[in-house]
């Protein structure tokens, strides 16, 4: 059973429902310990909608918010329900991989629009991809890619791996080992939303690699780099990552933070033009510094504006909807810079490396480079799409 949520945004009041002419189905864990990065996602989104006076390519729109819970069975639901009972034109959010891997199918055959704002799994980049369903974040393999690549570069000779055990964590994994050719010392996977690492450091530190790769994203990303800090072992050890250390952990990390090295597509420190304008608007609005998936939120309704224009009169059909937003992939202004669509949906984009140092007495993340620039995954070719 789903928890409904439906709301309108306070900015979406100068439309009512019986006018709009646009509605969304947005889906994302909203309660539980990953509840930021859904958070996250949805405020990222409004902000832009609010932005365009509460319309989307010129048209009313309506947003329909749903909780996932970050469980499969209730996010084939709430998707069944935007398709079925709510018609929603696009789907946005789409939870974590396993939950959008459990509603794939069901959205592929619908020819619903869905934008996936915080997945990208290589099932749907490769066989599986299909002309309706999108990533605006990334495919999974990505950011850790530039990490492999980074550490690389770095000389590192044995790392040792880290991940929860769903298809996210592993697809980061292979995406490190793709690019990292030293010896990995053991790959390690844990459990989805697991809060105490302590046996698993014990291994570590037992396993004296040269350093530590990890994939630990929201509540879990805080557990384990708190831990790693209390058992002394980020001064020992260094201690690489993605989707770790980021804007929703940081607030709780701190100084704990410090020394770590992470690679993302974005960061708050970005600094584009479109990326100075987001984080001073969204500061303005939610008092607090957006996360990569606040930017992903953002680009999705930016996207979609440009794709609501393009199509005109014809937004409301499926197919006609679904090439707009292929078409206009290369053409709204991202807050990360580059992007556009592969053949595939997912994004090629720039992949960025950036470190926590401690400055006037406080964290602050600096960019140290572009590990991989128009990065392209490695699935496009298993995806029969022209």
């Amino acid at each position: 059973m789903y928890i409904k949520c439906l709301g309108v945004c306070t900015a979406l009041l100068l439309a009512s429902a019986a006018q709009a002419q646009v509605k969304i189905g947005f889906s994302a864990p909203l309660s539980g310990p990953v509840a930021v990065v859904g958070q996250d996602q949805y405020d990222g989104f409004m902000l832009a909608v609010e932005q365009g006076g509460g319309k989307l390519g010129g048209q009313a729109v309506t947003v329909l918010r749903e909780d996932d819970q970050l469980k499969p069975e209730i996010g084939n639901q709430i998707v069944r329900k935007f398709i079925d009972k709510d018609r929603v034109h696009a789907i946005v959010g789409l939870g974590f991989s396993n939950v959008l891997m459990a509603s794939a199918k069901v959205i592929a055959d619908s020819g619903t629009v869905a934008i996936a704002t915080n997945a990208g799994p290589s099932p749907l980049a490769g066989a599986s991809c299909s002309p309706n369903v999108f990533s605006v974040a990334w495919q999974n393999d990505g950011a850790a890619e530039s990490m492999g690549k980074y550490m690389q570069d770095k000389g590192y000779k044995r790392v040792y791996l880290m991940a929860p055990n769903y298809q996210a964590g592993k697809d980061m994994l292979q995406g490190f080992k793709r690019y990292f050719k030293g010896e990995i010392v053991d790959e390690v996977y844990t459990q989805v939303g697991q809060s105490d690492y302590s046996a698993e450091i014990a291994q570590l530190q037992a396993a004296r690699p040269d350093a530590v790769f990890a994939f630990y994203p929201g509540g879990m990303g805080v557990n384990y780099i708190r831990q790693l800090s209390q058992a002394g072992m980020l001064a020992k050890l260094p201690n690489y990552s993605v989707f770790t250390v980021d804007g929703t952990t940081m607030p709780a990390l701190r100084d704990a933070a410090v020394g770590t090295t992470y690679g993302a597509m974005w960061d708050a420190a970005l600094d584009t033009p479109e990326n100075r304008a987001f984080v001073a608007a969204f500061v303005a609005k939610y008092k607090r510094t957006p996360s990569e998936y606040a930017a992903t939120g953002y680009d999705a309704a930016r996207l979609l504006d440009v794709a609501v224009r393009k199509a005109g009169a014809k937004a409301t059909d499926k197919r006609a909807l679904a090439a707009a937003v292929k078409a206009s992939g290369g053409e709204f202004k991202s807050v990360r810079g580059p992007f556009r669509f592969n053949k595939n949906n997912m994004p090629v984009q720039n992949y960025y490396a950036f470190r926590v140092a401690q400055e006037a007495g406080k964290p602050t993340v600096k960019q140290l480079g572009t590990p991989l620039a128009a990065h392209a995954d490695v699935y496009q070719s298993k995806c029969g799409m022209p």
